[in-house]
């Protein structure tokens, strides 16, 4: 049986990988906000108790969160991974002008209200590493800044998801700030384990998808009720062009059998090309590579799917930095 280890408040959950990783180390999230309702949808569905709310963080205010967990609330720790488009070089017009770069001086607003309030023993916060260089428009200095005047120490990272069983190339920045008193040393990020996971590993053994129609119920697919994928239409599907390794046209990424996924990163539900180069992946293939669990189910459309994977942090990295924070914290 795992140990508890205290009540977490999530910002920005989403569906809930990152809540899903330190969940699995010990943590119960205690509360949970995000403001697209498919999310918070999915994030209650896989968790006994529904503990996800739909709200705008940038109105949240304590007075808020104390009504929603029905009495002052004095969370262990904080974590959250702001939206990042503004950071993303996924996103060619993004500038460290973006509006919603603000949204991460709003996280540690209500981390920093929270601890003052009564001490946390941790503020987790997961970005894009670009958020770092001049997109970031020194967002990470000042918060490292305020954090550490507050008296914490706070110790940054970028994190590769396949050094940590995650069938995927995904690097994801990680700011932890624990107090002072609660570890000289700060946060020690984990270091990499375990064999590197491909892609024929993680999905290899899946049947052929569910084809998308309209009116179809996703609850009737036997194998999982996310294994579904949109009709193939491109000519580069029947043509030959797509073979394994196939990266000429961002749209068409096509993965190899034998490595770990590219990043995903998907929009306009242009997910990477099966290694089959015969269809897209389906959401529940996407899932797996981002190392979601066989039990976890999404809800919403499949564009709203297809988001919510690509914008989640792989379970099994979360697991890696909350074990590693729980050593940091117990040395």
């Amino acid at each position: 049986m795992t140990k508890k280890l205290g009540k977490i408040l999530s910002l920005f959950c989403g569906c809930g990988g990152l809540d899903l990783g330190f969940e699995q180390v010990g943590y119960e999230t205690a509360l949970a906000y995000d403001q697209r309702k498919d999310a918070v949808s999915s994030w209650n569905r896989n968790r006994a108790e529904a503990n996800s709310r739909v709200r705008d963080i940038r109105e949240l205010t304590l007075e808020q969160i104390d009504q929603d967990f029905g009495r002052e609330f004095h969370p262990t720790g904080i974590i959250g991974g702001p939206p990042c488009q503004g950071f993303s070089i996924a996103n060619r017009n993004g500038s460290d002008k973006d509006p919603r770069n603000t949204l991460v001086s709003k996280f540690f607003d209500i981390a920093l209200k929270l601890h003052d309030r009564n001490p946390v023993s941790f503020i987790a916060m997961e970005n894009v590493p670009p958020i770092q260089g001049q997109r970031g428009g020194g967002i990470i200095d000042e918060a490292s800044a305020r954090l550490v005047e507050r008296g914490f120490n706070v110790n940054c990272k970028v994190l590769d998801a396949v050094n940590y069983q995650v069938p995927q190339r995904r690097k994801r920045f990680f700011l932890v700030a624990i107090p002072k008193t609660a570890a000289k040393s700060g946060w020690i990020p984990p270091e990499p384990y375990g064999q590197k996971e491909t892609v024929r590993s993680a999905i290899g053994d899946f049947p052929e998808p569910a084809i998308f129609q309209r009116g179809w119920n996703s609850e009737r697919n036997p194998f999982h009720e996310n294994h579904w994928c949109m009709m193939p239409k491109s000519k580069k599907f029947f043509d030959g062009t797509l073979v394994e390794g196939f990266t000429e046209n961002r749209s068409f990424k096509t993965l190899w059998w034998d490595q770990p996924s590219y990043t995903a990163s998907y929009g306009n539900r242009e997910v990477h090309i099966h290694p089959n180069g015969k269809r897209r992946l389906s959401v529940f293939e996407a899932m797996t590579l981002q190392g979601f669990p066989r039990w976890f189910v999404l809800n919403g459309s499949m564009s709203s799917q297809i988001t919510q994977v690509s914008e989640a942090v792989p379970p099994p990295l979360a697991y890696a930095v909350a074990k590693s924070l729980g050593r940091s914290l117990n040395s």
